[in-house]
Formats: structure tokens, C-alpha cells, sequence
């Protein structure tokens, strides 16, 4: 999928991106409470809780365009189409990185997602993005753990792809919630797109 330039001097951001920038440590994280009873309430019938939480994750980040914008240099692009790379475990014990295309569609998402999430699920090797891609977003279910706060492992300052992780769906009697956290770099994301990543999260989930 295309990439386009982002105009930096009519970017309402390019100031903040400029300041951030080059900080020795410039990613932060906010973790949010979700309501996922719609979703829940389809499990009898076949629907994956953990592949409707993708996609949900998904339509947040192609619900706000800092989510899909990346650096080259001093300057910024922002892909049209973000692929997400999540954690699976492997029958060896370890795990391995899926790579999975978002797909509006639910169906079809569901359907690839399902499939490429069962490869890597088969396979032995651990299939890291080398650096030669930035057109994703890193994904890791914590179902262990109802969590309060997550940080990642990050490989340096440079690195400007955001960091989704969700925890362990709680029954609240009734209702069902979970942890969810963005970790995203500063020169490219606000507390504002922060909360509208998290806006169009939740409404997803709903939809279901």
C-alpha cells in the first residue's frame, strides 16, 4: 500500500514533532479500561474474542492518521494501510510474530487473520521485522494478567511504531472489561490522538 509525504509546514503537529524529535526517551504509554460485554456476548456463537480485539485495534489506528505516520529523516509519511504484527505462541513454547493486513471487513479479516495467526502458530521460527518495514503496529495479548500499567522493550529512540498490548477480560458482573495500552512516540502522537485511538476502539468493540 502507498505512502504519502506529510507537509510539514501546513501539519498542525510539526512543532511538537520538531521539539520531541530527537529526546533520548520518547515514547510514553497510557493504558485505558475497556468495555468488551458486546463482544462477549457473541463467544457462544463462534465469535474469537482475541481476533475481534485485533480488529478492533485495528480500526483505532486507521482511526487516526499520527497512528499511521512514520519517520523518514527529518521528515514523515503516513502509510495508508497498516499491517499488524502480533506475539503467538508456537507449539514449541516460545512464539513467533504474525504479520496481518487490517481489513475493514470483519469476515475477511477474520478469515486471514485466523489462518496466518495458525502458521505462525505451527512454525519454529521467530520471524522479526529485520527494520525493513515500518508500515505496522506491534501487538501482545497479556490474557494472564488484568494489569495496570505495561511498558515495551524498545530498540532506541528512533523506533516510531506504536505498541498495543491488552490484558485479561474481567467479569464485572454482568459486564465484561480489560487493560488496554498505546505505547506510542511523542514527535508523532499526543494525548489528544491518544484519546481518540481509544474512542474508536470502543466503538468497535460495540459494534459487535
Amino acid at each position: 500500500m502507498a505512502s504519502h509525504p506529510v507537509d510539514l509546514a501546513t501539519w498542525p503537529r510539526a512543532a511538537q514533532f520538531r521539539f520531541f524529535r530527537n529526546y533520548d526517551r520518547p515514547h510514553y504509554a497510557v493504558t485505558a479500561r475497556l468495555d468488551v460485554t458486546a463482544v462477549m456476548a457473541r463467544k457462544a456463537a463462534g465469535l474469537s474474542p482475541y481476533r475481534a480485539c485485533l480488529h478492533a485495534i485495528g480500526a483505532g489506528i486507521h482511526a487516526v492518521p499520527e497512528l499511521c505516520m512514520r519517520f523518514r529523516g527529518d521528515d514523515v509519511v503516513r502509510h495508508d494501510m497498516i499491517t499488524l504484527s502480533m506475539t503467538v505462541p508456537t507449539q514449541a513454547g516460545a512464539f513467533g510474530y504474525a504479520y496481518v493486513p487490517f481489513v475493514a471487513d470483519f469476515g475477511r479479516f477474520d478469515a486471514q487473520a485466523k489462518a496466518l495467526i495458525a502458521r505462525t502458530a505451527a512454525g519454529a521460527d521467530l520471524a522479526p521485522n529485520d527494520g525493513e518495514r515500518d508500515d505496522l503496529a506491534y501487538l501482545s495479548c497479556m490474557p494472564w494478567l488484568d494489569y495496570t500499567a505495561i511498558s515495551n522493550a524498545m530498540p532506541g529512540p528512533q523506533d516510531c511504531i506504536p505498541r498495543v498490548t491488552w490484558g485479561r477480560i474481567v467479569d464485572q458482573g454482568g459486564c465484561s472489561d480489560m487493560a488496554m495500552t498505546l505505547e506510542v512516540h511523542h514527535a508523532l502522537v499526543d494525548g489528544a490522538q491518544l484519546g481518540a485511538y481509544f474512542a474508536a476502539v470502543q466503538g468497535a468493540l460495540q459494534a459487535f
